[in-house]
């Protein structure tokens, strides 16, 4: 195992999902995992052979930020890998979504990664090396119906990361996007809607939604995208976008190569087909 960052990784969104799988795959391979989440407490455990500290970080609110980094860079001595996990998505048609439900969605998804990275890129930048691992979506390359603010957040992360990945270079920083497809978390089960009654939305947004959830109930473990992350956490210098999953990255290199309204045919048949009766 080599570890060219380092043995200290701290991961967002650590209390479940990607981040609880990624927490638990990391400190297998030797690393000293510091886990953060809004609601978790404080703990330690030893797992393999590294280490999982847990608490609490609200990536939404400032304080609650640059509190635990601030502890977090003085118990490790520094963090060498950033794994940005926590994110939740929003279901609804783009006229039906309030403004504050949109401001929800990019505080978490987008704002959450830039607050944390200010917080950690000064170290990064003094010890002259660092990663960022990001987890966009192939909802970043491609916007899907009654996805449109949880895609806008990850379309938004596709251009911070790159933009990054340049201005970090000469510091030794380097950055990467993980993209996943359908993965089976709790993602599904904490989605939030935002479908009013007597929305004219309603029954297709409905339709849509239930073909999401179930695509993700079947799809990929959230080991595949931990995986993904451990492999980079090996390299110095990898490229900027990894899909998860030889089928997403076959759907990825189709979204490059057919015309623009043949990907939007085969989108809105997928989510927005009346059923066949």
């Amino acid at each position: 195992m080599k570890y060219p960052y380092g043995k200290n990784i701290l991961i967002t969104g650590a209390g479940s999902g990607l981040g609880k799988s990624s927490a638990e795959y990391f400190a297998q391979a030797g690393y000293s995992v510091w886990g953060v989440s809004r609601s978790c407490g404080r703990s330690e455990r030893q797992v393999g052979a590294g280490v999982i500290r847990m608490l609490p970080m609200d990536v939404t609110d400032d304080a609650s930020v640059d509190a635990a980094a601030a502890e977090i860079l003085a118990q490790s001595g520094g963090i060498g890998i950033v794994l940005h996990c926590a994110g939740f998505g929003i279901a609804g048609a783009c006229e039906d979504t309030p403004l504050e439900a949109a401001h929800a969605q990019m505080e978490t998804n987008y704002f959450g990664v830039l607050r944390v990275n200010r917080a950690i890129l000064p170290s990064m930048r003094a010890q002259g090396f660092g990663l960022i691992l990001v987890t966009g979506s192939v909802a970043g390359l491609v916007s899907i119906p009654f996805q449109s603010h949880y895609a806008s957040s990850k379309f938004a992360l596709e251009a911070a990361v790159q933009a990054l990945r340049m201005e970090g270079r000469p510091f030794g920083i380097r950055a990467a996007l993980l993209e996943p497809g359908d993965t089976r978390t709790g993602f599904t089960g904490a989605r939030k809607m935002a479908l009013p009654e007597a929305s004219p939305y309603r029954a297709a947004c409905e339709r849509a939604v239930g073909k999401m959830a179930h695509d993700e109930e079947n799809g990929k473990p959230p080991e595949s995208v931990a995986k993904k992350a451990l492999a980079l956490a090996q390299k110095r210098n990898p490229r900027m976008h990894h899909v998860i999953g030889a089928d997403y990255r076959l759907l990825a290199g189709l979204i490059k190569l057919l015309p623009e309204g043949a990907v939007e045919a085969i989108l809105r048949r997928m989510y927005c087909s009346a059923p066949r009766g």
